[in-house]
């Protein structure tokens, strides 16, 4: 590849999972290439609703999430990937990661990192993880358990929880949750509510992590949250954090836990698409995904990695110890419209979780407010 001079912008998300891996990579690209990189950060909560229009206005790449496909095709400000030349990527998606990002005939972003919901749990206080809810709510009776509630993580729950009760969203509506299911797993979220800290209610994963992991922190379980590949490995903080499969639920094994992850996507309005393609189809593909990505922090998109045996040795099993509820994980809503209900839905649930309103009432609630966001 001829050496040049361009210098490209990324956007990506503000912990040492998200920028990381990119910004090593990036320094070996420009080794091999000239191609410079340099990446901004936002938070993980700008990252779940900074609408992705305006990033695609200012940076060449952009590192976002599966169900803003349906408002970016109808924006046209990413520009789609070539079919031709993502075989490698997509013969190693990881569950639904990849197929993801497709929305309407194309594909708006490569899948190069893989999450979703799964158990959280320590290693030094515990002999294994939960099996069961059974054994989640004994440890939460004993003020042992967290659970991330920040908005939209209350809904991610409920997701995870419906799917795992043999009901998953229907994506394409009219109603998003089968009444009777939801309000079963409406009713086991309340019934962890009064055992959680109050910080609980206001922490996305990130800070409940951060709490875990401190030498004296009470909790030993979070059953359903998103996997941090970096809290798995010794020495990232003081107490390291093992994951597991999330917990049978009536039987039920670890299907539908509610997909979460990234993907690059290229910027249509940027002046070197070509550039930033080429990066894009790097990162995303088996050898940097395996190599680079994974040994700067990254937590792989690409199955290479989640079998490779140094990646799973680095991290104490991570990857394999929860690939069984990737695998199953569920795929969320993506139409145009659907991200503004995200936050809105998870909102409504919370305040309807902390008080004594019926479960079907909430149900009926976040139905509506579904069915409002759908296309006419």
């Amino acid at each position: 590849m001829t050496k040049n001079t361009v210098a490209l912008r990324g956007m990506t998300w503000n912990h040492p999972r998200g920028w990381q891996p990119l910004e090593a990579c990036s320094a070996l690209w420009q080794e091999r290439t000239g191609v410079a990189i340099t990446w901004d950060r936002r938070s993980l909560q700008e990252f779940e609703t900074f609408p992705v229009d305006q990033l695609a206005r200012e940076y060449d790449l952009i590192v976002i999430d599966h169900p803003h496909v349906g408002q970016v095709a109808r924006e046209n400000c990413l520009l789609p990937l070539p079919q031709d030349r993502l075989a490698d990527i997509a013969a190693g998606s990881v569950g639904a990661s990849h197929p993801s990002y497709f929305w309407q005939g194309k594909q708006w972003a490569l899948a190069i990192d893989a999450a979703t919901q799964v158990q959280a749990w320590r290693p030094d206080r515990l002999t294994a993880p939960a099996a069961n809810w059974e054994q989640v709510l004994e440890l939460a009776r004993a003020g042992y358990v967290a659970l991330p509630l920040r908005s939209p993580h209350a809904l991610m729950c409920l997701y995870t929880l419906t799917a795992q009760l043999g009901a998953p969203g229907r994506v394409e509506g009219p109603e998003l949750f089968e009444p009777e299911t939801a309000s079963v797993a409406i009713e086991l979220l309340r019934a962890l509510l009064p055992h959680l800290a109050d910080a609980d209610f206001t922490q996305d994963p990130i800070a409940v992590f951060e709490r875990m992991a401190l030498d004296d922190s009470p909790i030993r379980c979070v059953p359903l949250i998103y996997g941090y590949v970096n809290y798995a490995v010794a020495g990232f903080r003081p107490g390291r954090i093992g994951f597991s499969d999330i917990p049978s639920l009536r039987g039920r094994g670890p299907s539908g836990s509610a997909l979460g992850g990234t993907g690059i996507a290229v910027s249509a309005r940027g002046a070197h698409t070509q550039e930033a393609l080429d990066f894009a189809l790097w990162v995303a593909g088996p050898q940097a995904q395996s190599g680079p990505y994974v040994a700067s922090g990254g937590q792989a998109g690409h199955a290479r990695a989640w079998e490779d045996d140094g990646a799973n040795a680095a991290t104490h099993d991570f990857y394999r110890a929860t690939r069984r509820t990737l695998e199953g994980a569920w795929v969320r809503p993506r139409h145009d419209g659907y991200m503004p209900y995200q936050d809105a839905a998870s909102e409504r649930l919370m305040a309807g979780l902390r008080g004594t309103e019926p479960a079907g009432a909430i149900v009926a609630d976040l139905n509506r407010m579904f069915r409002e966001t759908l296309p006419r």
